[in-house]
């Protein structure tokens, strides 16, 4: 249900995007993700949202935030926050729901057509809005990992939803298509399951 001449852009969340991909056993390969969605319609903007810790020496995140902003991507950044939980274990919090939300709200009037990356039920509210801009907006998330990762509220207020693993084909690439990561030492160290903890380098042409 997209048609050729309609304006459309992306709005990625990161950290839930990258869990979703993870649980189904594949990566993202962005390059690809892009030139499918460009088959769709008029791509205006295609939206990365992640927060960064800006005092680590190197971030995982980096190579692919500077390769997105290199390569057809609007990335949206802000600090993310490091604290302690309460059984002691160091964690990072860092929500875009607002960026994303914000972002979506001013220029959804340019577009025919929002393409959301995420199974968050708190964008709901958002897709309610928009659609109200008489928008339609397509969901896409997945059912098919443990737990899914799609909020019911949130598939159902969609216009349509695509099951992530459907794209695998187009916009994915295994694990297996890459060299392995190195070995980390987590124990003592944890990510909120609403960040990435170890993304990897998207695949070039």
């Amino acid at each position: 249900m997209f048609y050729p001449n309609e304006r459309i852009a992306l709005f990625i969340d990161g950290a839930n995007l990258y869990s979703a991909a993870r649980g189904l056993g594949f990566d993202i390969d962005y390059k690809r993700l892009l030139d499918h969605f460009r088959t769709k319609g008029v791509l205006v903007r295609a939206f990365y949202y992640t927060a960064l810790l800006e005092d680590q020496e190197y971030s995982p995140l980096r190579p692919l935030i500077d390769w997105l902003d290199y390569n057809g991507y609007a990335v949206v950044t802000k600090p993310a926050k490091e604290f302690t939980d309460a059984t002691g274990r160091r964690r990072i919090k860092g929500n875009m729901d607002i960026e994303l939300a914000i972002d979506a709200l001013e220029i959804a009037d340019k577009l025919d057509h929002l393409i959301l990356f995420s199974g968050d039920g708190d964008f709901r509210r958002l897709v309610d809005a928009v659609q109200r801009k008489g928008k339609r907006v397509t969901v896409v998330s997945t059912m098919r990992s443990q737990p899914p990762m799609i909020a019911d509220e949130l598939r159902r207020q969609a216009d349509q939803y695509v099951e992530l693993e459907s794209l695998r084909d187009t916009v994915g690439r295994s694990h297996t298509d890459r060299p392995a990561a190195p070995l980390r030492n987590d124990d003592d160290y944890e990510y909120d399951d609403e960040d990435e903890d170890d993304l990897e380098r998207p695949a070039r042409a």
